[in-house]
């Protein structure tokens, strides 16, 4: 796929399943990350993979924390957290490792992470790889981010779920005239 139709057609892609993506797939994927943009090359990401068992790790660290905050929550809804690191063979997890800089304002270093995730998706998406962005309000959790050691200062910018699609669903097309103005002064 080349790179304008891999732009022009991605798609989040919620229903994922087997196989994840392999080695090289990742590695290109990882790949397109590092060419985010990134005032000082300060390099402020960071990405945690996690796969296998280490999701059913990650959902019972989040359903832990929860609760802690809930501890009357229904099993029912408990069994449905367990459940929604399962939603995809991996997951990448997006840090965002800002670092105290008098040229780079952390609001910049955040969102150069942001891009390099969005690259992430789009060369997911022209390998065949699904790909959706999630996080929720467990990713800005001190206590999950304990849980996974991340450092003084770390962010999660989100989780992205990888697999391969179960169904393949076009979005219309939009007008990018409908989003764009010119000023003249």
């Amino acid at each position: 796929m080349n790179a304008l139709d891999a732009l022009h057609t991605r798609n989040s892609v919620a229903q994922l399943t087997e196989p994840a993506p392999s080695d090289a797939e990742l590695n290109n994927i990882f790949q397109a990350a590092m060419r985010a943009s990134d005032h000082r090359r300060l390099r402020p990401w960071k990405f945690l993979v996690i796969e296998g068992d280490a999701r059913h790790k990650l959902a019972e660290l989040m359903l832990n924390i929860k609760l802690q905050d809930q501890p009357d929550m229904p099993e029912e809804k408990q069994q449905d957290l367990l459940k929604k690191p399962l939603r995809a063979p991996m997951i990448v997890i997006t840090i965002a490792k800002i670092r105290d800089n008098e040229k780079v304002p952390n609001v910049e270093q955040l969102l150069s992470a942001g891009g390099a995730t969005q690259l992430m998706l789009a060369a997911a998406h022209a390998q065949g790889v699904g790909a959706v962005w999630r996080t929720g309000d467990i990713a800005y959790d001190p206590r999950l981010h304990e849980g996974l050691k991340l450092e003084a200062g770390d962010t999660i910018v989100g989780f992205v779920y990888l697999g391969t699609p179960k169904t393949v669903k076009r979005l219309a097309e939009m007008n990018p005239s409908d989003y764009v103005s010119h000023w003249q002064g």
